[in-house]
């Protein structure tokens, strides 16, 4: 996919935006959300809707920029060996994401946690990780999944572990409307489906340590 760079100075001193998107699918994109606007009974001439059927369509391109992005090739860009057999996590990862349902966000965090087989990964590449598959459009189980099984393919360990705790938007802000509702899932293989080794991983990650 081809992508434009543009630079737009701002009168800001001291700030310079830079954009990335991929031109064709912007054009196709605003003209949807023009049609859509439309068909809300809206007028999209006046001053604060003239420029928002191309925000919009700037903004899904980033929320769903995960598609551009192979998590198995962030985890191979930084492949180790050393010689660890102990737990690595990185826990509290931010994520946004759109649930596939209705495309409206949802958000929390994910902790994420392996035990090395000879091979270690970056750490950012754990977050990456994360990021690439929650920038599309998802159902939570299925980004819990794909993380550990991302992990699990391209560094072999002992195990990997996977918990994720989100609030749903499209339970708080509309249907059932429940705001403080959490969602938590949680995927496992190897070392981690002994219920010794799963239970260091849940006090690690409940743990505040800083």
């Amino acid at each position: 996919m081809n992508f434009v760079m543009k630079e737009k100075p701002k009168e800001l001193l001291g700030y310079e935006k830079i954009e990335k998107f991929a031109p064709e699918k912007l054009e196709a994109l605003e003209l949807h959300y023009r049609a859509i606007l439309e068909l809300l009974g809206e007028d999209i001439q006046r001053e604060g809707l003239v420029q928002t059927p191309r925000r919009v369509a700037k903004s899904i391109q980033f929320l769903t920029q995960g598609y551009d992005h192979d998590p198995q090739q962030i985890l191979l860009s930084a492949k180790f060996k050393e010689d660890y057999r102990e737990m690595v996590i990185v826990k509290d990862i931010e994520v946004f994401s759109l649930c596939e349902h209705h495309m409206i966000p949802f958000i929390g965090k994910a902790h994420v946690g392996y035990i090395p087989n000879g091979y270690i990964t970056g750490l950012s590449k754990i977050a990456r990780v994360v990021e690439a598959y929650s920038r599309r459009l998802q159902v939570q189980e299925r980004l819990t999944s794909q993380i550990k099984d991302a992990i699990q393919s391209a560094l072999n360990p002992l195990g990997v572990a996977v918990v994720i705790e989100a609030r749903h938007l499209c339970m708080s802000m509309r249907g059932v409307q429940k705001q403080s509702a959490v969602t938590t899932t949680s995927d496992f293989t190897g070392a981690f489906q002994r219920m010794e080794t799963r239970a260091e991983f849940i006090s690690l990650i409940q743990n505040k340590l800083h």
